[in-house]
């Protein structure tokens, strides 16, 4: 892993914490997430996921620094592993879930977004997915998620508004499953994931990519 995040294990359940302070996705860093997901997926083993922060952000989306310096070709390139990357979290044979301790945006709300579950920090931290704001339209792939997994009303807001929320309208409006004070982000999230370690690998990989066929299909790449 990256010098700077740790992959550890509580039992059956595994926990990636991103220290790169935004926790921006890079070439680099989208690497070092599919390195992970190769550690998981090598064990076949019924297991549970917990990716959290630290301090104020989970993750801002995408380095967009980086993204200028691409070539359109590289950029595209760089926008179909961002894809891939989701497609894996969404099908991915065990139980995931974010522990959203700050701000979670863009790219890093689309992250958020492919897991099983998210339980977000309710004093601090805003879920924003500010597309039509940056100019970047998302890709048909990230589309079919985000309808997939938000209401209606919920994703045509949020989406055309581009406007922040908190973690109780979160709760409200289906965004996230839990709003909890900072100091209970982690165990509830643990609680959950050791509660759900236990589903066989094989199978629930099949459930996720048939229950969110479209979504999964597009960002493999397949449609």
């Amino acid at each position: 892993m990256m010098h700077d995040w740790t992959l550890t294990r509580d039992g059956a359940v595994r926990v990636l914490t991103m220290t790169s302070g935004e926790n921006r996705l890079s070439p680099e860093t989208l690497n070092e997430w599919m390195v992970a997901f190769d550690r998981l997926e090598e064990r076949r083993l019924p297991q549970a996921l917990v990716v959290t922060g630290e301090d104020q952000y989970w993750s801002t989306g995408l380095d967009l620094v980086a993204v200028e310096t691409m070539s359109v070709d590289e950029q595209a390139a760089f926008m179909a592993e961002f894809d891939r990357l989701l497609y894996r979290i969404l099908t991915a044979p065990l139980v995931t879930i974010a522990a959203l301790n700050g701000h979670t945006y863009a790219g890093g709300a689309l992250l958020s977004l492919a897991f099983d579950y998210r339980i977000m920090r309710s004093d601090r931290g805003f879920f924003c997915l500010p597309s039509v704001d940056i100019g970047i339209p998302f890709s048909h792939g990230m589309t079919e998620l985000i309808t997939a997994k938000l209401p209606q009303p919920t994703a045509h807001d949020l989406v055309v508004s581009c406007r922040r929320i908190g973690a109780r309208e979160a709760v409200t409006l289906g965004v996230v499953n839990r709003a909890v004070e900072e100091r209970n982000v982690m165990p509830v999230s643990m609680e959950l994931a050791h509660a759900y370690s236990g589903k066989d690998p094989a199978t629930l990989a099949t459930v996720k990519r048939r229950m969110y066929h479209d979504a999964a299909s597009l960002l493999a790449g397949e449609g």
